[in-house]
């Protein structure tokens, strides 16, 4: 074979390539598209209000009805993984039938790389279901974002503030969320105290840089308390009441096995007409 004859099945070979790997690449994308995702956790805040069934739905279909028995004051759930669209939430008393009326129903319309938590909030003669908008994009490392979800009626309005005396936020009000708050990494002791003097308390809350967080303050038969739960952070597996994201977490991950074969076949196939353009090359006249 002439060297002429194997330059142009070599010309050949890596135009096909190209279109193989390029026509793949464009077949991708409105996977991913069809993919996007968001993300709902449903949590019980309202302190005189009994255990309760909880029920995520989808008017449309595309999702089966979840259901969370037995939800009790204090509780957050995991995030659920959902494709964006509209969804039905309500909730019934423990035990009672599906079949029943809700006590409480809401629509969360989930947007697509965005973050919500439903939830049951007020007085349960004032009850309500609301939802939260989180903030899961990630600070810079060395700093953490928190945020306080004031759900104690034993102490209405609270002032927040770290063992330093540095003020996270004041006259936090019941069934109320302040925005985000980014600070340094570390242990710190946080202090919260009903707005004009009276029942305080204190958490030790050991912050990770990159990492976002919600502060729930709720009352307990001990006396106010708090709960850190992580929102979501940088690196490492799903966390307790959060979802991973940055460094790639919340990008689908699908293998594409056929894609690589094809590749490496193309790429042997490369291999194999330089080297015989290398032997005519070299070959005596």
């Amino acid at each position: 074979m002439s060297a002429t004859l194997v330059r142009r099945r070599l010309t050949t070979l890596i135009v096909a390539v190209l279109i193989v790997l390029g026509s793949s690449t464009l077949d991708r994308a409105p996977a991913a598209a069809a993919g996007a995702v968001g993300y709902v956790r449903l949590a019980h805040l309202s302190p005189d209000t009994p255990e309760v069934d909880v029920y995520l739905s989808s008017p449309s279909g595309a999702v089966a009805t979840k259901k969370f028995p037995g939800v009790g004051y204090g509780v957050v759930s995991d995030y659920l993984t959902l494709p964006a669209g509209v969804y039905a939430v309500a909730m019934r008393g423990a035990g009672s039938p599906e079949s029943s009326a809700p006590v409480l129903t809401t629509q969360v319309t989930v947007e697509a790389g965005k973050a919500y938590t439903v939830a049951g909030v007020g007085q349960h003669a004032d009850l309500g279901l609301r939802v939260l908008n989180d903030d899961l994009r990630l600070p810079d490392r060395g700093t953490a974002k928190v945020r306080i979800v004031q759900a104690s009626i034993k102490s209405p309005v609270l002032d927040v503030s770290v063992a330093t005396g540095s003020t996270i936020a004041n006259g936090v009000r019941f069934a109320s969320t302040t925005d985000y708050r980014a600070v340094k990494q570390g242990s710190w002791t946080v202090n919260f105290q009903q707005a004009g003097g009276g029942m305080t308390s204190s958490i030790k809350c050991a912050l990770t840089g990159g990492n976002v967080y919600s502060l729930f303050v709720l009352d307990r038969p001990t006396g106010l308390t708090a709960e850190l739960r992580t929102d979501a952070k940088r690196a490492g597996s799903l966390p307790v009441g959060g979802v991973e994201t940055g460094a790639g977490g919340s990008q689908p991950t699908s293998q594409e096995p056929g894609l690589a074969v094809m590749s490496l076949l193309a790429l042997l196939g490369v291999g194999y007409a330089l080297s015989r353009v290398r032997r005519l090359r070299t070959r005596p006249v």
